[in-house]
């Protein structure tokens, strides 16, 4: 019943009665209910017309609901951040690495591609020689060499002449370079054989084994992307 009363209020027109052209001056308000003769009831505020049955209800004056307190700033939004400054790296392709094969057949690597020189007799190349010269420096694709009078070749139909005295020259091993994956990978293994080395070496080795680890990182880092 309570709430039919306020709801009756609120419908009230504003234009009639003192109540809505007066300011509120309690926090009051006196609802009356009025019944005519034809039992209809009605809510108003102003006491009931003459002749109808009236029942008065003092009730809390309706009131505003408090205004909301004004909405706090937004935060300002921190500067955008400047986008990444792209870096191109470029890559040099792995310095070449050889694999180099002895008479033997054994295998080592070598970084200028020239295998390591041996003395072999003239003969073996198919020369006649007598004597055997120094060893020359900076050799390359060495020549045979004989004394006197320089390479002679054996007679015709397949015969030899006994070679005499000590006739040779000096030749390298052949060598062949390896793919970039394979270079890269060699020098990893041998990095991995320094770091097993280093610990029953001597001080002095030890020296040595650390300035070539350094000339390896720095080559992996420069010639395959990283260690």
């Amino acid at each position: 019943m309570r709430s039919a009363v306020v709801l009756g209020l609120c419908l009230l027109p504003l234009g009639g009665g003192a109540l809505a052209q007066a300011k509120p001056t309690s926090s009051t308000v006196t609802v009356y209910r009025c019944t005519d003769a034809g039992g209809k009831q009605s809510l108003r505020d102003t006491p009931c017309p003459k002749g109808q049955k009236q029942q008065a209800r003092e009730m809390q004056r309706p009131q505003d609901a408090p205004p909301k307190p004004p909405a706090a700033p937004a935060p300002p939004k921190p500067p955008a951040a400047p986008p990444p400054v792209q870096q191109t790296v470029y890559l040099a392709p792995p310095r070449p690495m050889y694999e180099c094969t002895t008479a033997d057949g054994d295998r080592y690597t070598s970084e200028d591609g020239a295998g390591n020189p041996r003395w072999v007799p003239l003969w073996t190349l198919g020369y006649y020689a007598v004597g055997r010269p120094s060893r020359p420096s900076g050799i390359g694709n060495a020549r045979p060499h004989s004394q006197p009078g320089g390479p002679m070749r054996p007679p015709p139909g397949g015969a030899h002449w006994p070679a005499v005295g000590g006739g040779g020259t000096w030749v390298r091993d052949p060598c062949a370079m390896l793919p970039p994956n394979e270079t890269c990978d060699r020098l990893r293994d041998r990095r991995s054989a320094i770091g097993t080395r280093f610990f029953n070496a001597q001080e002095k080795e030890r020296d040595a084994l650390r300035l070539e680890e350094r000339g390896i990182n720095a080559r992996l880092d420069n010639d395959c992307g990283g260690r």
